[in-house]
């Protein structure tokens, strides 16, 4: 995937959403750490890029809500939240609007 990262903005978000997940499969204490940061940089990157697209809100808001808060990777969740309710009618994805849906119930 890291071969593929400067195709668009949204597949980098993905690949940011990939590497935070994946931190919790990686061994070491300082890799996660890393692995989660290479992801957090990564999505942030792709929202700097487009900053209007609610796919990309989404995607953070998803990473920030479920990261430990030791993190400190939490500060855009009330405004990434409103973003994603007031534009989510741009998202044509059945698939992600369900997600949204999930998401927003917790």
């Amino acid at each position: 995937m890291e071969k593929e990262k400067n195709s668009s903005a949204v597949y980098l978000g993905y690949l940011g959403a990939y590497q935070t997940i994946w931190a919790n499969h990686v061994f070491s204490p300082l890799e996660k750490l890393n692995t989660f940061k290479k992801g957090k940089k990564n999505i942030e990157q792709a929202i700097k890029e487009q900053p209007k697209n609610a796919e990309l809100r989404f995607i953070r808001f998803s990473v920030q809500k479920n990261a430990p808060s030791f993190l400190g990777y939490r500060s855009n969740l009330k405004e990434d939240e409103e973003f994603i309710r007031k534009n989510r009618a741009e998202i044509g994805s059945e698939i992600v609007n369900k997600n949204i849906d999930a998401l927003l119930k917790d």
